[in-house]
């Protein structure tokens, strides 16, 4: 018997609500396959299944509250007896409920996702669907019939920031470097490459900024990784973590995964598609539970220098400013050029102020070389 419980979607999540389950007891599941949907402080998350198996029990009702590691459904292994599956209850009961049996409304998934933004009770509506079963107009019509407004999720979401940041200030004893990189050969390198292609695929220089980030962790594992238990755990794979602003205030992190083994045009489309998924609240919960690294770019409209709070379990945090003109001075001359601030944010217990110098150091002469990024 393989048990499922709550993962964690983020180091500012606590707890979640399950808003639907995509699965029911005896359908055969695939690792990676989309079984729930769970509403966090932030976001509705699609949380996939790490492994394979046959659906015995759903534990949790949708419309439930429940903490992160809380036990949500148990499967059956490959090749276990399917017995178990006919001994079920004909609906899941919440967690921690009294056995017995329960009672549970007919609601469309879409429903009771508003239903829980508006703060509406699902009890109290007359659904107008076949048999009773709520509907999204059903929901639309009690939230204008209270004269209330859609939820404004801002203060919850700057309060499970500021909760996990605070923690992370804590517990990581955070240290800071930074160096100025000049991007006259990458800014000549992107213009010309952008010449040669359609308007739809021109690569941004942020998506080569965490391509560069991507590799020098390569030669420098101990920013790449997990404190857990009093350890540190090197990742496998570079997973990076883009912060990326929400419209309602606040920010999320979810990964590009195998950010080092990517080209560039690939790179960038997976970039653009996640951050269009982030801000509709379409993210999976293997991109939100994977990064291993976070970057954060302010852009064009930030400020010049970011100094950023490392998301625990993670142990290092990458920040590049704003373009600017700086004055530059080589070769006994004076001029002016294009640079950008790059920080790094990392966790004492594992690395040193002298190793983030020299990860800064490797990041700085990749940037000078971008056509090897493009690999």
């Amino acid at each position: 018997m393989i048990e499922f419980t709550l993962p964690a979607l983020g180091a500012d999540m606590d707890e979640g609500t399950l808003l639907e389950w995509r699965i029911k007891p005896g359908d055969a599941v695939k690792k990676g396959q989309i079984i729930a949907v769970v509403d966090t402080s932030k976001a509705a998350i699609d949380v996939e299944s790490w492994h394979e198996g046959t659906v015995a029990e759903l534990l949790v009702v949708p419309g439930t509250k429940i903490p992160v590691g809380a036990l949500m459904a148990t499967f059956l292994e490959p090749g276990e007896a399917p017995g178990a599956v006919m001994r079920l209850p004909k609906e899941p009961t919440a967690a921690g409920a009294q056995a017995g049996p329960s009672r549970r409304r007919r609601i469309s998934p879409a429903a009771r996702k508003a239903a829980h933004e508006h703060g509406i009770d699902v009890e109290n509506i007359t659904g107008s669907g076949p048999d009773g079963a709520i509907t999204l107009a059903d929901v639309e019509h009690a939230t204008q019939s209270r004269g209330a407004v859609p939820g404004d999720r801002s203060a919850e979401i700057r309060k499970a920031i500021a909760a996990a940041m605070t923690r992370s200030k804590h517990e990581i004893p955070h240290y800071y470097v930074a160096e100025m990189i000049p991007l006259v050969a990458l800014l000549a390198w992107l213009a010309r490459e952008n010449a040669k292609r359609p308007l739809a695929e021109r690569l941004l220089p942020a998506v080569m900024l965490i391509k560069a980030v991507a590799l020098s962790l390569k030669q420098f594992p101990e920013f790449n990784g997990f404190f857990r238990d009093g350890a540190f755990e090197a990742a496998a794979a570079v997973h990076v973590g883009v912060a990326i602003s929400l419209r309602q205030g606040g920010l999320m992190a979810p990964a590009l995964l195998d950010a080092d083994t990517k080209s560039l045009t690939q790179l960038m489309q997976e970039l653009t598609d996640l951050v269009k998924r982030c801000r509709g609240g379409s993210l999976k919960s293997s991109e939100m539970s994977a990064p291993t690294v976070t970057v954060t770019n302010l852009g064009d409209q930030g400020a010049a220098q970011v100094f950023g709070i490392i998301y625990p379990p993670q142990v290092a945090l990458v920040g590049f400013g704003r373009i600017t003109e700086q004055p530059w001075a080589e070769n006994g001359g004076l001029k002016v050029v294009p640079a950008v601030t790059a920080s790094l944010s990392a966790d004492h217990r594992v690395s040193d102020g002298h190793r983030g110098a020299l990860f800064l150091t490797e990041l700085r002469e990749l940037l000078q070389h971008p056509e090897a990024l493009d690999r």
